[in-house]
């Protein structure tokens, strides 16, 4: 693998991550509207089961670039 080629490879496992992130937010705020003020205080199926997916694709994210680096550090890619 190239330089190059490790830069974007690991650019895109970073994106991977920040997406991830961004989803976490939002589903949370869309929950946390689900609670007073705002809310009732009984969050809909569908809030939690979108927050509780946006979670673990940020795992799964962290977890992937966290094998890339690893990767890369040991010259294995």
């Amino acid at each position: 693998m190239t330089p190059e080629q490790a830069r974007a490879e690991e650019s895109q496992a970073m994106a991977r991550v920040l997406t991830a992130t961004q989803r976490v937010q939002s589903a949370f705020a869309s929950l946390q509207s689900q609670f007073p003020p705002a809310g009732d205080g009984h969050p809909s199926q569908f809030a939690l089961t979108t927050f509780d997916a946006a979670l673990q694709e940020l795992e799964d994210a962290q977890a992937a670039f966290d094998e890339l680096l690893n990767d890369l550090l040991d010259g294995e890619r």
